[in-house]
């Protein structure tokens, strides 16, 4: 069950769909520059046209097939594209995911972005999706980093929501994350941390609402720091790299303390070590590799005729 203050949650909309426009475009221009793709129109008679199927090759969770279908929009070509298959699904190796059909010219140009798109997405929403089944069955839920590709972030943020889990901020304008850094530089405890973080956005923010819905989350790396920010009633506390046992014993003191705040893990995640922090009773696991670690999902592209 989702909380009841949590970050914008990404599904495909207008601002997602331009990212992924700005995207394509980089790759068309990486790809073809201001020049043709020669060896296609060396080999490929003009009036040539062909079929193909996008394949799956190995089983995973599909995502990105309504950013292949706008890659075509936006490289102009005449393509037609059928998807045999939705965003979010779980598919067998093998399955078709779309069918694609029009000038080989066309088909063979645009072939490698469409299969970078889809493997890439399809990588972290099938890593996701395994996070999310280790932890099935707990109160916490998986959420992803900023650690995304550059210019990537929203895709790939959907592509974690696909894959069953959710969103933590995207950006650093959603939300105040109060970093060990911040602690450090300004020599604060995290308590009065949080408290000034509150002072401020209700100074600054004209909406008073807009002041409340913002959350504010702290990173802490001892029981001592989170003893000290309990009181002060952060939205999220961050428990960094901290042992099971420690996951524990802040558990029992937030329950006792502050049981409105919800505690993030963080640090150490992986698929060996997700359900066991999950049993500790938190309600959030923040996991970098969703993102940076996902390997793509092998892909290709199968000629018919």
């Amino acid at each position: 069950m989702a909380p009841s203050k949590d970050f914008a949650q990404l599904d495909w909309d207008e601002t997602l769909a331009d990212d992924c426009r700005q995207i394509v475009r980089l790759a068309i221009r990486e790809d073809l520059a201001q020049a043709q793709d020669w060896t296609s129109m060396a080999l490929a008679p003009e009036e040539a046209r062909g079929q193909a199927t996008l394949v799956a090759r190995e089983a995973g969770t599909v995502a990105g097939l309504q950013a292949a279908a706008l890659a075509l929009d936006e490289m102009q070509v005449p393509i037609a594209w059928r998807p045999a298959a939705n965003d979010g699904q779980r598919v067998a190796a093998g399955d078709g995911l779309a069918e694609l059909s029009g000038p080989v010219r066309a088909l063979l140009t645009a072939e490698r972005l469409l299969l970078n798109l889809i493997g890439r997405l399809s990588g972290v929403a099938t890593l996701t999706r395994q996070f999310v089944q280790a932890v099935q069955g707990t109160s916490a839920g998986v959420y992803d980093t900023r650690k995304t590709t550059p210019g990537w972030r929203r895709l790939e943020k959907y592509a974690v929501r696909c894959g069953g889990g959710r969103n933590h901020r995207t950006g650093l304008f959603d939300a105040v994350l109060i970093k060990d850094n911040h602690l450090a530089l300004m020599q604060l405890r995290p308590g009065e941390a949080v408290r000034r973080a509150r002072d401020f956005l209700r100074s600054s923010l004209r909406d008073p609402d807009q002041a409340e819905a913002m959350i504010i989350e702290v990173e802490v790396d001892t029981l001592e720091q989170l003893e000290d920010a309990l009181p002060a009633g952060p939205d999220l506390i961050l428990l960094d790299n901290m042992s099971l046992s420690q996951l524990r014993a802040a558990v029992v003191r937030r329950d006792a303390v502050a049981p409105g705040v919800e505690l993030e893990a963080s640090g150490g995640v992986n698929l060996q070590t997700v359900r066991a922090i999950a049993d500790t009773g938190i309600e959030r696991i923040s996991v970098g590799a969703l993102t940076h670690s996902a390997v793509a999902l092998d892909v290709a592209l199968d000629w018919s005729a």
